[in-house]
């Protein structure tokens, strides 16, 4: 017999699926809309119905999204890339390992989404170098950003959903590694299973696809014509540049010498790339990035006794780590049309300075400084990639017209990559060895991260993916109302009738299809937070271990292998590979199956007696 009490907790249930599986209303506001129908019905009492914001999982998962955008902020992903295309050749097969390998790797220690958009541009570039197939790579990568979901426990939101759930229950919890037995061995069977045939149900090895290529730096100064004006300077000891603002050489109007940035000692630190602003000054040793035509070079060289250094393709992709190239193109409302660029004093107006301007085909690029513009003119400018990035919001004045790809290599912290490694590790140990509690050590790893300058300060409350921590703070009370008011107790029961007489793997392969299937439709933290304290109460009175069914679950929920509707990593990598629904269908069966087989493996080798 129902009570009042399930009624109306299985109304809110059922409201809040619909919504969650058609996107009537984001996640956020059908969270807030569940505390509320809890508190009004009075259900839970107001205490109870916000408790999901005091919840330690909520600030477990709000951490580590900071944490991963430590990862990307100080370089170390995008360093694993370089590591790819620098040792992986041309073998699709050492590729193939490498990718998958890194993804799960990196994975591991933030969102399988973050990973995956880390990866893809990665990726295409790999495969455009080599000239491989995209489709062939690009579908196992978004596999190995899922199953890097289940290397650790902090590597996916249900991982630390379950292991609360275990807490709550007062039950032993599962350790930090010990979803890595299972993560690596089911990579291990994907990775197989990808060589062996997973490939070629995607594509033919000799089969090609021609991609719109974005345009880069390189093009763009190709483009207006400068590409063979770069020059790398260094200042020597006794050069009449030596203690001199960039303002008051005036490099442009006297040399007709644009300077981009200066590679500096840095105040005694190591050696930094800043850019050309106006108040810098240039000291003895420190290497110029210039643009120029030889004669301006070589009267410039002579000038102040400089050194031309080799401009090798490390050395301009590390200055372009912080100077960034644009084109825009002037608006008719303008009120820089009919002005020149020293009248309208652009560089100090825009942070930016121009390196040419495009007219009718033809690119302008000596005296720009005095040409008066015109609708219609597309401006190269130049300027930190900050300043660059910021651009965009003069509408008014000009319409960014060309951002090059390489703006999304930009590492702005590369220096701080060691750092932020030992703060990772030191968090892993943390964990590890029970030294801390988990909320503590991710917390204290964080706040080292933000200290230490690892993330922008300004961003970091950007960072958080608020959707997702306001929705799993509102679907908690929901599950605390499932377990008040007895419906956990109902539902596990009837499971239980069910599969009475079965064995534990059937019930451990029961909960893990269970929760499988309902991951087609719903995100696989809705999925946890409804189906962990129901595994934990089956595995209790049935007399199975809790931890292999709560394990079961937590697999299960990053084995979205078939449908591209149950993840946001499917759904990233699906546009760029051209994928169809049954690309995910013939891929992903075999794998789910895999993935079962190992999750039962694994259980019954640490769990079962």
């Amino acid at each position: 017999m129902l009570t009042y009490d399930m009624t109306v907790t299985l109304a809110v249930l059922g409201v809040a699926v619909i919504f969650l599986v058609t996107n009537a209303l984001r996640n956020d506001v059908v969270a807030v809309l569940i505390i509320l129908a809890l508190t009004l019905s009075g259900v839970l009492p107001v205490q109870e119905a916000i408790s999901g914001f005091a919840s330690t999982t909520v600030l477990i998962i709000s951490c580590m999204f900071i944490v991963g955008k430590a990862i990307i902020h100080t370089g170390i992903a995008q360093r694993v890339g370089e590591m790819i295309i620098r040792r992986g050749g041309r073998s699709e097969r050492r590729l193939l390992l490498m990718i998958m390998g890194a993804a799960a790797s990196v994975g591991a220690f933030m969102s399988s989404t973050a990973t995956a958009a880390i990866f893809i541009p990665i990726t295409l570039s790999v495969a455009e170098k080599t000239r491989i197939n995209p489709r062939r790579l690009l579908m196992p990568l978004a596999l190995a950003a899922l199953i890097s979901g289940m290397m650790t426990l902090v590597a996916t939101t249900p991982n630390i959903i379950v292991n609360g759930i275990l807490r709550e229950r007062g039950l032993e919890t599962l350790g930090f590694f010990s979803f890595t037995p299972f993560g690596i061995l089911i990579l291990l069977l994907a990775m197989a299973f990808m060589l062996l045939c997973g490939q070629d149900m995607l594509a033919p090895k000799d089969s090609r696809i021609e991609r719109k290529k974005s345009l880069s730096i390189d093009d763009l100064l190709r483009h207006h014509r400068i590409d063979k004006q770069q020059f790398l300077l260094r200042i020597p000891e006794g050069s009449d540049l030596v203690d001199r603002t960039v303002a008051r050489m005036q490099l442009s109007a006297r040399y007709g010498i644009t300077l981009l940035a200066v590679e500096g000692d840095g105040n005694g630190r190591r050696r930094t790339i800043t850019p050309a602003k106006p108040e810098k000054v240039l000291q003895a040793g420190d290497l110029l990035m210039v643009i120029g035509s030889s004669n301006q070079l070589h009267t410039f060289i002579e000038t102040f006794s400089l050194e031309q250094v080799s401009a090798t393709a490390s050395k301009r992709r590390n200055f372009f780590q912080v100077v960034g190239l644009a084109e825009v193109m002037l608006n008719p409302e303008s009120t820089l049309i009919g002005k020149s660029l020293k009248e309208t004093l652009f560089q100090s107006t825009f942070q930016s300075m121009v390196l040419g301007i495009r007219r009718k085909g033809e690119t302008l690029t000596e005296d720009v400084a005095d040409i008066p513009l015109k609708f219609g003119d597309v401006l190269l400018v130049c300027g930190a990639w900050e300043d660059i990035l910021r651009l965009e919001r003069n509408k008014s004045q000009y319409l960014l017209l060309t951002l090059p790809q390489d703006y999304k290599e930009v590492i702005p912290a590369r220096q701080k990559g060691k750092i932020t490694l030992i703060i990772m590790a030191a968090m892993v140990v943390l964990m590890a060895f029970s030294l801390l509690p988990p909320v503590t050590a991710i917390l204290a790893a964080t706040a080292a991260l933000v200290l230490m300058r690892c993330v922008p300060l300004n961003s970091i409350y950007e960072v958080i993916d608020w959707q997702t921590v306001v929705m799993i703070a509102g679907i908690l009370p929901l599950v605390l109302a499932l377990q008040k008011s007895g419906i956990i107790s109902l539902v596990s029961d009837g499971f239980i009738q069910l599969l009475s007489g079965a064995g534990p793997f059937a019930v451990l392969a029961g909960l893990f299809m269970i929760t499988a299937l309902l991951g087609f439709c719903l995100s696989s933290t809705a999925v946890a937070m409804l189906i962990a304290p129901m595994a934990v109460d089956v595995g209790l009175k049935m007399g199975i271990s809790p931890q292999a069914c709560a394990m079961s679950v937590a697999i299960a929920c990053s084995a979205v292998f078939i449908s591209p509707l149950g993840s946001a990593v499917h759904m990233l990598v699906r546009e760029p590979g051209g994928y169809s629904l049954k690309d995910y269908a013939k891929v992903g069966a075999p794998l789910l199956l895999l993935a079962l087989l190992a999750t039962m493996f694994f259980c019954w080798v640490l769990y079962l007696p």
